[in-house]
């Protein structure tokens, strides 16, 4: 039996050689070197990471963790938590915004209830993960067990095992979860030794009352939590279970070699506490998209990260990584389809 959990497994570096070989054949494009900026590093890091010489992004994943989150007991949010289970029969309906990305990407979504403090008005087409009916008030006490941190590690990775077992060839996590910009932006300060003032944001539209109110809740939270930047710890005591099992389900898809395109400010927040955890995880990463979120700058800059695009979204749902999924295709089909200089017959001298 393995004594250790799979997200400890080892995770294996991208291929050298591929990377390099795809390095080369860019520089063999009819095009000026570099003329196609980031589009050529993602069909590169691609090549690299799924070690082969024609970079794909066809068969996409998503996952949508959801879990309610018990510091919503401060008043912190616009929305009341039935929203969270409501929404999970949106995404199962198709009417979300990433349920309509999905789609148009045919893409495999699934939708993960990790714990919810109203039951979802539906089942069919749900995964139930349920831990409990949420976290605890972070605020007041840790928001989550040590067992239920791990319950929620092993729900992520599971997810990244599905992945693997749909063959993917990128992984896309996405939440919801009503209060967790607020889980986030406290487990961002933990991590990043930040001000609550440097990373918290609106959510899901406070004014400025309700944003020094969150403020205010958050410093209470890490009053309590202390001076800790330990991942796990951290996680244990301020995160979500959907923000816990995205850390999971990021480094599940790295041990099984499956690239993960990161979401917004939440996601990239778990992202954050993965590659704590597991430093060799960063290059299985591609940041999707800069968010609105004031902290999302911030936390991106923690992991040396430049997101593809930034078009002021703040909707989670993985939706931002969506938006992204076909200038990943663009990348490859422009690595993989177009002539060389020597195919071609055009001189390449003077390529500057």
């Amino acid at each position: 039996m393995d004594p250790f959990p799979p997200w400890q497994h080892p995770i294996a570096p991208p291929s050298e050689s591929h990377y390099e070989r795809a390095l080369a054949h860019q520089q063999q494009l009819t095009k000026p070197a570099g003329s196609l900026g980031q589009l050529e590093q993602i069909a590169v890091q691609l090549a690299g990471l799924q070690a082969t010489d024609t970079p794909c992004a066809d068969r996409i994943h998503i996952t949508v963790f959801v879990a309610d989150h018990g510091v919503c007991a401060e008043d912190i949010s616009l929305f009341p938590q039935a929203v969270t289970g409501q929404m999970i029969a949106n995404f199962v309906t198709g009417g979300a915004a990433i349920s309509v990305m999905a789609q148009q990407l045919g893409a495999s979504l699934e939708v993960v209830n990790l714990g919810t403090v109203s039951a979802p008005p539906l089942s069919e087409g749900v995964i139930d993960e349920s831990i409990a009916a949420g976290t605890a008030n972070l605020a007041r006490q840790a928001a989550m067990s040590e067992k239920q941190l791990q319950q929620a590690l092993a729900a992520g990775d599971r997810a990244a095992a599905r992945a693997a077992e749909r063959r993917s060839e990128l992984f896309i996590g996405g939440e919801m979860g009503i209060g967790n910009t607020t889980s986030a932006s406290a487990l961002a300060c933990a991590l990043l030794h930040a001000a609550p003032q440097e990373l918290a944001g609106p959510g899901t539209g406070l004014d400025a009352s309700g944003l020094r109110h969150k403020i205010k809740v958050i410093e209470l939270a890490l009053a309590r939590h202390g001076e800790s930047d330990e991942p796990l710890a951290c996680l244990a005591s301020l995160g979500g279970f959907e923000i816990v099992a995205l850390t999971g389900a990021m480094i599940g898809c790295a041990v099984r070699g499956i690239p993960a395109l990161v979401d917004g400010f939440i996601v990239s927040v778990a992202a954050l506490a993965a590659v704590r955890l597991r430093p060799e995880l960063a290059g299985w990463l591609i940041f999707a998209h800069r968010s609105k979120e004031p902290g999302h700058q911030r936390v991106l800059q923690a992991m040396n990260a430049e997101p593809l695009l930034d078009l002021g979204m703040r909707l989670g749902e993985g939706s931002g990584a969506a938006v992204a999924v076909p200038l990943i295709r663009s990348a490859c089909a422009l690595h993989n389809h177009m002539a060389t200089f020597a195919d071609a017959g055009v001189s390449n001298s003077g390529n500057d």
